[in-house]
């Protein structure tokens, strides 16, 4: 159908002398043409009233090609599934998890020790630190207590309640982040903890994954 209006167009070009320029476009087995309308008359050729109206009907016949090919190109994308993640929960002081991995086992709670490796970036992505060597795959992991003032509360609210195996992911305002640079995480080597500190005046977006729990809240310290 498409390539008849085409032949069309065109016998009528021929016959009103009148220049119609168009791009091809290329998508997937089947060509569609798109036309710009570029209705340029000879120099030569003497406006009348029979070509004003050749010219608004072929005008009227570029534009409804035009909508026949867009239409044929959404026609033959595919639909976008959005994939199933699972949501952000926000805590009552602003920190957004995201549950990855839950994991297996008792849970973290306040007065445990607990070892972990961790991933941080800035809320635009950027990257600024990893207990994981992303190029060898070594890690450092950090083994820390919960509840005791020796880390960012932001990040002791993602670490509560996580089992080991399991992975988080949040995003951490400023406010419940590094307020005192003596909290940890932080990288031992200085140009990397200078990087982190540099940004603790925004929210991170921290990625956690639990490995081990000393429960000593249990009494198994």
């Amino acid at each position: 159908m498409l390539k008849m209006r085409m032949h069309w167009l065109q016998m009528k070009l021929l016959r009103s002398k009148c220049k119609l320029q168009y791009v091809s476009i290329q998508h997937g087995n089947s060509q569609i043409v798109h036309w710009m309308y570029f209705l340029n008359h000879h120099k030569n050729q003497p406006t009348s009233p029979l070509n004003m109206r050749s010219l608004v009907s072929l005008m009227g016949a570029a534009m409804a090609l035009n909508a026949a090919a867009s239409s044929a190109i959404a026609a033959s994308i595919p639909l976008m599934v959005e994939p199933d993640l699972p949501r952000f929960r926000k805590t009552p002081s602003g920190v957004k998890i995201q549950e990855v991995v839950e994991g297996s086992g008792l849970e973290a709670n306040n007065g445990d020790l607990v070892e972990f490796n961790y991933v941080c970036r800035r809320s635009n992505g950027y990257f600024v630190y990893s207990t994981v060597d992303q190029f060898g795959g070594e890690s450092q992991p950090v083994v820390l207590p919960l509840g005791e003032g020796k880390i960012i509360t932001g990040l002791e609210e993602v670490i509560v309640g996580m089992k080991p195996g399991g992975k988080r992911r949040a995003l951490v305002p400023p406010a419940v982040g590094y307020v005192d640079l003596s909290l940890g995480p932080q990288p031992q080597e200085f140009g990397p903890r200078r990087s982190l500190i540099s940004h603790a005046n925004e929210p991170l977006v921290f990625e956690v994954q639990l490995l081990k729990i000393k429960s000593c809240s249990a009494g198994l310290c």
